[in-house]
Order: C-alpha cells, then sequence, then structure tokens
C-alpha cells in the first residue's frame, strides 16, 4: 500500500477518509486520545493532558444518571410541609411572598403569571406524595423512591442548587457549565476523558447511553469530536453503530484481514509528513477489533445470576429498560469505563417534564428508575466497587411550589436537589437548603458546575490545570467542590 506517485495525496486522502468512517473511526479517535496525539485534528493547537491525574484519586469512574424535563424535588428530595399547609392560596397570599420579589428572581428568564384582576394565578400546590425518614440517618426520602430511601445511609442530597436557563437547554447547562446561548463548550464528560488514561484498552472510556435530544447531542466541542461520547446499546447482538461489518465474515475472516492492515501498515510507503505519528495510530484496526469482541460480552447478561437481575428489577415489566441500564454500567465500570452518562427519557421536552398530571408522571417515571439505580448502589457496594464509582442522579432544574394548570408544575431554576453516592461522597449526608416553599436555595447555595467540581475533585482532577490555549474559562465554569458532601 504505497501512496507515492502522482496522484499520492489524493490516495492518501482517500485513506484516511476511509480510515475515519465508522467503527474504525471511534477506534482511532480513542488511540490518538489515550497516545496524546489530539493533532490528528489540525484545528487543535494543543495536546492533551498525559493521561494522569493531578493528585491521589478518590474515585476512578462516574455513572452520570440524569433524569430529562426536570424532577420536582418537591417530590422526592426535599419535603415542605408548608406547600400543605397553604395549599391554594397564592404565594402573594402566603407568608412567603418575599420570594417573588424582584431582586431575588434576576438569576432567570422567569415571570409572575396574574390573572385579569391582578392576582397571581398560580396557587401553592400540595405535594403529591409522602415522605418517610430513612436508615439509621433519618434522611427524608419520597415514598415514590423506596428502593433509593433504603440506601439513605449510602447516599448524599445537595438541596440548593439553582441554574440559569428556565427552559430545556438547561440540559446542556447542567452538563456544560454554560448556557446554551454562550454558545457550544465541552461537556463534564469530555472534560473527563480529556483529562485521564484509560483504563481499559478494549473498550471506549466514555459512554452515553440512553436518547438524547440536539441540544445536548455532543460532548467535545473545542476539546474535539475524540472526546465525544460513544454510545450505545443494551443488546449483545449489535450494542453500537459501525459494530458489525456491512456484509457477513468470519471472525477467522476478519483477523485475517487485520492482520493484514497491520502488516502493510508497516511498509514504508505508509507515511504522513504533516504528522509522523499518526501513521502509528492506524493500528486502531487493533482496537476496533478488540471492541468489536468486548462490548457484546459486557452486554451479555447470560452469566448474571437470577438474584442479581431481580435486585436491579430486570424482571420487573415496570423498570426492565433502565434495569438493563444500570446492570450495563456495573458491568461498564467493571471492566474500566472511566465515565457512562445515562439520559432517561430524553426526547422533546423529557418525560419528567410535568406541566400537568404531576403525580400520575412522577409516580410512573420514578417506578422505572427507582429500584434500578438502588440496585446499582447496592451491587456495587456489594462487590466493593462503589467507593470507587460516583453517581449522580440530577435533572435540569426542579419545579416549581405553585401550580400549573390544576395538577402540575412548571420548570423551576431557583432552587433543586441532586443525589449523589459512592466515590468517596459521604453516606446519610444532607447537605444545603431551600426556604420553607422550597422556591430559592438559601443556604449553601451551589450553581451546576459545583457538581462538575466535585466529581473531577474526586476523580483527582484540577479543571484549571486542564485549561486549553485561547479557550479562557470563567470562574463560575471551573466551579466549588462541595467538600461537605466529601467523606
Amino acid at each position: 500500500m504505497s501512496f507515492h506517485g502522482q496522484n499520492s495525496g489524493i490516495a492518501r486522502r482517500a485513506f484516511l477518509s476511509d480510515l475515519g468512517h465508522g467503527f474504525t473511526g471511534l477506534a482511532l479517535a480513542a488511540l490518538l486520545h489515550q497516545d496524546g496525539v489530539s493533532r490528528a485534528d489540525p484545528s487543535l493547537p494543543w495536546s492533551p493532558p498525559n493521561g494522569k491525574p493531578h493528585f491521589t484519586p478518590k474515585a476512578k469512574s462516574v455513572i452520570w444518571l440524569f433524569m430529562n424535563g426536570g424532577v420536582s424535588h418537591l417530590e422526592t428530595f426535599d419535603p415542605k410541609p408548608a406547600l400543605d399547609k397553604y395549599a391554594g392560596k397564592s404565594i402573594a397570599e402566603s407568608p412567603f411572598k418575599s420570594v417573588q420579589d424582584p431582586e431575588r428572581l434576576k438569576l432567570a428568564r422567569v415571570t409572575v403569571v396574574n390573572d385579569a384582576n391582578g392576582q397571581q394565578r398560580n396557587k401553592i400546590y400540595p405535594t403529591q406524595v409522602r415522605f418517610k425518614k430513612r436508615g439509621q440517618c433519618g434522611m427524608d426520602v419520597s415514598d415514590w423512591l423506596p428502593h433509593i430511601g433504603g440506601c439513605a445511609d449510602d447516599i448524599a442530597i445537595v438541596r440548593s442548587m439553582y441554574t440559569t436557563d428556565d427552559n430545556h437547554g438547561a440540559q446542556t447547562e447542567f452538563h456544560s457549565g454554560r448556557h446554551m446561548l454562550d454558545g457550544e463548550f465541552p461537556t463534564l464528560g469530555s472534560w473527563v476523558h480529556y483529562g485521564l488514561g484509560a483504563l481499559n484498552h478494549n473498550l471506549p472510556q466514555f459512554i452515553s447511553l440512553g436518547n438524547r435530544v440536539y441540544w445536548n447531542l455532543k460532548d467535545g466541542h473545542y476539546l474535539g469530536p475524540m472526546n465525544d461520547a460513544v454510545p450505545i446499546r443494551v443488546n449483545p447482538a449489535n450494542p453500537l453503530d459501525y459494530g458489525q461489518s456491512a456484509r457477513p465474515i468470519s471472525e477467522k475472516d476478519q483477523k485475517l484481514g487485520f492482520d493484514l492492515v497491520g502488516k502493510l501498515n508497516q511498509l514504508r510507503g505508509v507515511e504522513y509528513p504533516s504528522d509522523p505519528s499518526l501513521a502509528a495510530r492506524i493500528r486502531s484496526y487493533e482496537l476496533a477489533f478488540r471492541m468489536q469482541k468486548s462490548l457484546p460480552e459486557v452486554m451479555d447478561f447470560s452469566r448474571e445470576t437470577a438474584e442479581t437481575k431481580k435486585l436491579y428489577g430486570v424482571d420487573n415489566p415496570a423498570c426492565n429498560d433502565f434495569a438493563m441500564q444500570m446492570l450495563a454500567c456495573r458491568r461498564l465500570v467493571e471492566r474500566g469505563v472511566r465515565f457512562i452518562q445515562v439520559q432517561h427519557g430524553a426526547g422533546g421536552a423529557g418525560v419528567w417534564d410535568a406541566h400537568g398530571g404531576l403525580k400520575a408522571n412522577h409516580s410512573s417515571n420514578c417506578l422505572k428508575v427507582d429500584q434500578p439505580i438502588a440496585g446499582l448502589i447496592q451491587d456495587l457496594k456489594r462487590r466493593g466497587m462503589l467507593e470507587q464509582t460516583l453517581i449522580v442522579f440530577a435533572s435540569e432544574f426542579g419545579r416549581t411550589p405553585g401550580t400549573q394548570g390544576s395538577d402540575g408544575r412548571d420548570h423551576h431554576v431557583y432552587g433543586f436537589s441532586v443525589m449523589m453516592a459512592g466515590g468517596g461522597i459521604k453516606g446519610g449526608a444532607i447537605h444545603g437548603k431551600t426556604d420553607e416553599i422550597g422556591f430559592h436555595a438559601v443556604e449553601n447555595r451551589h450553581y451546576v458546575t459545583d457538581i462538575h467540581a466535585t466529581l473531577l475533585h474526586q476523580l483527582g482532577l484540577d479543571s484549571r490545570r486542564l485549561e486549553v490555549p485561547g479557550r479562557k474559562r470563567l470562574d463560575i465554569d471551573h466551579g466549588k467542590v462541595i467538600r461537605e458532601i466529601l467523606a
């Protein structure tokens, strides 16, 4: 395979183009990243870090569980008895009218809706579910999350989150730390992938499970596509795009093809004058071959015990799909995958977007995710993996104390909750506080990038040492570590 001669430039470009498409392209990107060769993209004038933590890490992997649409903190992790006491009154008629003072409502584009008589249309809406104190710590958790409540002594709740986008672009903001109107910025997962080396060279190090909507489809942005998540499916027959040959081919013949390409790549004719190191990375074919074998094995649950499957809820039709994803997450981190982001209910606004029918919506969605998430926590713990695996349960914002329509809640950016577990997080911890009706975060307030900073810290990364030349980040982009919830 020689690129010398009259058409060498065209042949070389054709070869690289063919290599860059499909599954082999994913493998090439992974190899380029792990070996510090990001100059395959000429628009990137820097080299990535050396793949080592900046300081001793507490965690090795992250499982990022994102509930699309806006989970109500008031029906999950932040009970507010005052909502029941003043139900049916406007906020202005209650003792809490100061929460809507204009100076306190500058964080986002939110207006108070009045009726024809100048009265606030939205009335305080009572809590739609009961709470119980769970675990030895006595943490209040919703009756819609009994299994997660059973893990109360292993989880921490941050009740004082806020964000600034009052529409579902806040999904982008939670992942990247920037309002979507600011432009496109790398997500947390891409920063982790950019900053750390591989734990397993047979698998992608940054994986996405579940659907993703267009405004939250990519990760790397200015870090380059090699830092995008690799989307996979819980399907051993076809776990990812380009994972199978277009035509039937035996494993023996496929290996012969890979071996032949490897030998041809060693010939003197395969040269890349503009970037000699790229030539050596053509061995991504070998990685592609290994990944084609490794991922189906990860997604094959046939050797999992019936007890383990039952723990996750695989046998429960109400939560089977998400249970399969959670079991896949455990198997992936068990094999060294760094960062897994799971999108639950993406598409349009997201399935948790309960502007009406909140009780039916949230009780159904909680049923789909509660047992699988608790099963994941318990399974990791009993295998001795929870301390090395950091789990996050998050949503783009919370929901309003007031009703929307007759039985829903609107988007709410001023105060909401995030759950975390494992990876050096203190179990049984409640941090931060919202006011008496859950409107504003009033104690230990945290912008979404404080969650990012905490995860990066537990992985041994300092975000300021991941700065990219020419891409200065704002101070708020880095966030602050929430040290109060660290063990």
